[in-house]
C-alpha cells in the first residue's frame, strides 16, 4: 500500500474511530468508575452486555465491509453488496417460516435456522449464475431476483400473521444487543479464517483489474476466481446475519467510501474497507446506546446505520471519478435476432387478456369463483376498473423509468427505487401518520408527493456540479434512500400500530385508489411517456459512452438532466398511485431484453407493456387468491415476476 493512497482512508478510519471511542468513553465511564469489589449491577452490565456488544459491532462491521469489498471487486459493480445475493432475505424468510410452521426448530437455535436460509438462497443464486459462467451480470441479477422473492414472501406472511411476527421487525432491522460473550467469541474465529482466505485472493483480484481478456491471457481462471470470492463473501454475510440480523448498508457503503477517499489497488480496498466498516458500525452502535439509553435494546442498530454512513458518502461523492461501464446484457442482446413488432404485439395482446380477466373474474361473498354478471357490472365493475387502471399505469411508468435509468447509467442494477423517490414518498406518509392522527387520503397524497420531490431535488443539487454524472446520481440516490429507509425502519421497529399501516402502504396496494386519482395519473402518464419516446435517440446513444455520445451531437448535461427529470417524475407519479414498489422498475427492462427486444423505443414499449400487465395480474391475484384476505399488488408482482424472470434467464443460459 502506498502512503499517498492510504492517507484518505486512514483519515476516515481515524476520525470515525476517535468519535466512536469518545462516545464509548462517555457511555461507560460511570460503570468503569464504579467498578470495585463485590457485586455491582453496572459493572456486570458493562462486562456482559456493553463490552460484548461493542466487540460484536466491530467484528460484524469488518465482516460485512470485507464481504461487500469482495463482491464489488470480483463482480466489478459498485452497487454489489451482501444483500445483493439475497443472503439477508433468505435468512429472514427462514425465520418467518420456522416461527409460523415449525417453531420447534427455533429450539435448536435461531442462528442455525437463519444460516440454513442464507445457504439455500446462496445456493439458488449459484445455480442460476453457473449457467452463465458466474458472470457478474448473471450473479447480480440472480441475487436480486432471489432477494426480492424472499423479501416479498416474508412480507406477505408477516402481513397475514402480524400478531405473531411483530418481534421480527427488531431482529430484521439488525440488533446488536448482547447478554454474554457467546456471539462475539463464536464470530471471531469464523471471520478470521475467512479473512485469511480472502488475503490469498489479492493477487488474482489485482490481475482481474486488467480486464477479463488480459487476466485470462495471464493464466487466470475467471470463473474459479468469481466462485471462490463470492463463496467467501457469502459466508461472511451469512455468519453475521445469522448472529445479529440484517445490517445491509455497511457492506455497500464501506468499500465505496474506501475508494472515494483514495484506495485504489485491491489490497488497499479490501484492507481499508474492513477497517472503515468496523469503525463505522462501532460508531453507530455506541451512539445508539448513548442516545437511546435503556431503550437501545429495542432500537436496531442496522436500521440507523445509514444515518451515519449516508452523510459521509454524500460528503465524499464529489471525489468520485465518472467512468462508463457498458451494460453487459445490452452487448449480449445485440447478437440476438428478434422481431420486435411481433413480440410487442403478442405482449400487448396478453396484457389485454389479463386485464379483461381481472375485470370479469372474481370471487363471490361466499368465496366461490364466478364471472361478473351483467347486473353486477355497474357495481363491481366500477370498483374494479380504477384499481386495474391504477395498477397498469403504475407498472407502465415504473418500467419506463427503469429503462431510462438503466440505459442512462449503464448499470443493470439501476431502478427508480434506487434513486430514493419511493423512500421519500414513504417518509412523507410516515410523517403524516405520526404527526396527524388520521390523515385523509388527499393529505397522504400531498405529503407523499412532497417527500418524493424533496428527495429528487436533493439528488439534483448534490450532483449538479458534476453535470449529473450517472454514478454520482446513483450513489447519491442510494445514500438518501438508505437514510430515509433508516428513519422509516426505526419507526417500524417501535411496534406502533401505525407502523403496520405504513408497512401495508410500502407493499404497493391499489386498495385506496379512487377515480379522480386515476385521471390525474393518466394525464401524467401520457405526457411523460410521450416525452420519453421523443428523447429515445439519447437513450440509444448514451449507452455508447460519454465520448461517443458527445461526438454524435448529444449535450451530456442537457440529456442527463432531461432524462433524470422524466424518470423521477415517472417514478413519483407511479409511487403516488400505488405506493413504493421495488420490483417492476428493476425487472421489467430486463424482461424486455431477455425476450429479445433491443433499441430504446422497442425496449421502452416492451418494458411498459410487461410492467403494466404484470401489475394488473398481481393486483387481481392479490384480490382473489387468499380471499377474503388481500395481498398488496407490489408484493404479488415480485412473487409472480421473479420466477418468470428466472425462467427467461435459464432459457437464455
Amino acid at each position: 500500500m502506498t502512503i499517498r493512497s492510504s492517507f484518505g482512508p486512514a483519515m476516515v478510519t481515524a476520525l470515525s474511530s476517535v468519535a466512536a471511542l469518545l462516545v464509548a468513553w462517555l457511555l461507560t465511564r460511570a460503570d468503569m468508575s464504579s467498578a470495585g469489589g463485590g457485586y455491582d449491577i453496572g459493572h456486570m452490565v458493562l462486562l456482559y452486555s456493553t463490552l460484548p456488544r461493542m466487540a460484536t459491532a466491530l467484528i460484524c462491521g469488518a465482516a460485512l465491509a470485507l464481504s461487500g469489498a469482495l463482491f464489488q471487486q470480483v463482480l466489478r459493480n459498485p452497487l454489489a453488496s451482501p444483500t445483493t445475493l439475497g443472503i439477508s432475505s433468505g435468512a429472514n424468510l427462514a425465520l418467518v417460516l420456522a416461527m409460523l410452521y415449525m417453531p420447534g426448530l427455533l429450539g435448536f437455535g435461531r442462528d442455525l435456522v437463519a444460516l440454513v436460509g442464507s445457504a439455500v438462497a446462496a445456493g439458488l443464486v449459484f445455480l442460476l449464475g453457473a449457467r452463465r459462467g458466474f458472470s457478474p451480470f448473471a450473479l447480480v441479477m440472480a441475487g436480486l431476483v432471489i432477494s426480492l422473492w424472499c423479501g416479498a414472501l416474508a412480507a406477505v406472511l408477516t402481513l397475514l400473521n402480524e400478531r405473531y411476527l411483530v418481534s421480527l421487525f427488531i431482529w430484521g432491522s439488525g440488533s446488536l444487543s448482547q447478554q454474554s460473550w457467546v456471539i462475539p467469541l463464536s464470530l471471531l474465529p469464523k471471520v478470521g479464517v475467512i479473512a485469511l482466505l480472502a488475503a490469498l485472493l489479492v493477487r488474482p483480484l489485482t490481475l482481474i483489474e486488467l480486464g477479463e481478456a488480459g487476466a485470462t491471457a495471464l493464466g487466470l481462471r475467471i470463473g474459479t476466481l468469481r466462485f471462490a470470492a463470492v463463496l467467501l463473501a457469502v459466508a461472511l454475510a451469512a455468519f453475521v446475519t445469522s448472529a445479529v440480523g440484517v445490517i445491509g448498508f455497511i457492506g455497500l457503503v464501506a468499500p465505496t467510501i474506501a475508494r472515494l477517499s483514495g484506495a485504489r489497488r485491491p489490497v488497499e480496498i479490501l484492507v481499508w474497507s474492513t477497517l472503515i466498516g468496523a469503525s463505522l458500525l462501532f460508531l453507530t452502535d455506541v451512539s445508539v446506546m448513548y442516545l437511546a439509553g435503556a431503550m437501545s435494546d429495542f432500537l436496531p442498530t442496522g436500521a440507523v446505520t445509514a444515518v451515519f454512513g449516508s452523510p459521509l458518502l454524500l460528503l465524499l461523492l464529489p471525489r468520485l471519478k465518472s467512468r462508463h461501464r457498458p451494460a453487459e446484457s445490452g452487448v449480449r442482446q445485440a447478437q440476438r435476432r428478434s422481431r420486435p413488432r411481433t413480440i410487442i404485439v403478442v405482449a400487448a395482446a396478453m396484457t389485454l387478456l389479463i386485464a379483461g380477466a381481472a375485470l370479469v373474474v372474481g370471487r363471490l361473498p361466499g368465496g366461490d369463483w364466478a364471472l361478473l354478471s351483467h347486473d353486477l357490472f355497474s357495481t363491481l365493475g366500477g370498483l374494479r376498473l380504477p384499481r386495474i387502471a391504477a395498477a397498469f399505469l403504475a407498472g407502465v411508468m415504473l418500467a419506463v423509468a427503469g429503462v431510462i435509468l438503466q440505459r442512462l447509467t449503464g448499470n443493470e442494477m439501476a431502478s427508480p427505487e434506487v434513486l430514493g423517490i419511493g423512500a421519500g414518498a414513504t417518509l412523507g406518509v410516515a410523517a403524516g401518520l405520526f404527526v396527524v392522527m388520521e390523515p385523509s387520503v388527499g393529505l397522504q397524497l400531498a405529503l407523499a408527493s412532497a417527500g418524493a420531490l424533496t428527495v429528487l431535488a436533493a439528488i439534483f443539487l448534490i450532483t449538479l456540479r458534476s453535470g449529473l454524472a450517472p454514478e454520482r446520481v446513483l450513489l447519491g440516490g442510494i445514500a438518501l434512500s438508505a437514510m430515509v429507509d433508516a428513519i422509516v425502519g426505526v419507526l417500524g421497529a417501535t411496534g406502533d400500530p401505525r407502523a403496520m399501516f405504513l408497512l401495508r402502504w410500502m407493499s404497493g396496494s391499489t386498495y385506496a385508489v379512487e377515480v379522480p386519482t386515476v385521471w390525474v395519473v393518466t394525464l401524467c402518464a401520457v405526457l411523460l411517456l410521450t416525452a420519453a419516446l421523443v428523447f429515445h435517440r439519447w437513450l440509444d446513444l448514451l449507452p455508447l459512452g460519454p465520448a461517443a455520445a458527445s461526438s454524435l451531437g448529444v449535450s451530456l448535461p442537457t440529456a442527463r438532466l432531461t432524462l433524470l427529470a422524466i424518470a423521477g417524475l415517472l417514478s413519483a407519479a407511479g409511487t403516488l398511485c400505488v405506493g413504493p414498489l421495488s420490483f417492476i422498475g428493476l425487472m421489467a427492462p430486463h424482461a424486455a431484453r431477455e425476450i429479445g427486444l433491443k433499441g430504446a423505443r422497442a425496449t421502452t414499449a416492451g418494458a411498459a407493456i410487461i410492467g403494466g400487465g404484470l401489475m394488473v395480474l398481481a393486483d387481481w391475484a392479490g384480490r382473489t387468491i387468499v380471499f377474503p384476505y388481500e395481498i398488496p399488488a407490489g408484493l404479488v408482482s415480485a412473487l409472480i415476476g421473479a420466477p418468470f424472470l428466472i425462467l427467461l434467464i435459464r432459457r437464455r443460459g
